[in-house]
């Protein structure tokens, strides 16, 4: 996993549509570094390196190591430009990030035991599949879980109801109780509401 999101990088001055199109044609994939109050700087990256780690789902939420012109860079993914039908990888963001400084990320939902309110009749419906999370680089976690064994049929968990790892904290709950978002819902079967209205019905002629 290390080598993985350890990517080779080099400064480029060609820069314009025609250069990244140029590149693009040579396997390299246009991209550009900023933040931490330093200078932008374009770079190149091998598309082959960039989209085997792209495949992975934590690229896109962990810090990655840029070695730019052979310097070490941490850095986030903060937008990746996709070609509309072919596998290509166009344009990539990559933003610094300091050890010592917390940052914003968003980071993924995984749900477990759906098979548990299946049994219970319900359906399971995500409202979000990732949560919006302030931390610092070290902390980011993976992926966040969210245990829906216990989840009865008509119950939706909120924000408030997940369990965030040590330093990481929620991003719109901290904007108060107004930005408790709900995550995931036991929704009834469809047509329950329905067949029970009928069978009351039934029971109301029969009488």
């Amino acid at each position: 996993m290390t080598e993985i999101f350890t990517l080779d990088a080099e400064v480029r001055t060609d820069l314009g549509k025609g250069a990244s199109r140029r590149l693009r044609h040579a396997n390299k994939v246009p991209a550009i570094l900023y933040g931490e109050g330093k200078e932008s700087v374009s770079l190149t990256l091998a598309h082959n390196k960039v989209f085997r780690a792209q495949q992975e789902e934590a690229f896109y939420s962990q810090v990655l190591t840029l070695n730019v012109d052979g310097k070490p860079v941490e850095c986030l993914v903060k937008d990746m430009q996709r070609h509309p039908f072919k596998p290509v990888i166009m344009h990539l963001d990559f933003m610094r990030v300091d050890a010592a400084h917390p940052i914003h990320t968003n980071v993924p939902v995984h749900f477990l035991n759906e098979d548990a309110v299946a049994k219970k009749g319900g359906a399971v419906a995500h409202h979000i599949n990732e949560i919006a999370v302030t931390c610092l680089p070290g902390d980011i976690p993976e992926f966040i879980e969210v245990d829906v064994a216990d989840l009865e049929v008509g119950q939706t968990l909120h924000l408030s109801d997940v369990t965030l790892p040590k330093g990481v904290t929620s991003d719109e709950l901290a904007k108060g109780e107004s930005h408790d978002q709900a995550v995931v819902t036991a929704n009834a079967p469809k047509g329950a509401s329905d067949d029970s209205e009928e069978g009351e019905a039934e029971e109301a002629t029969e009488e």
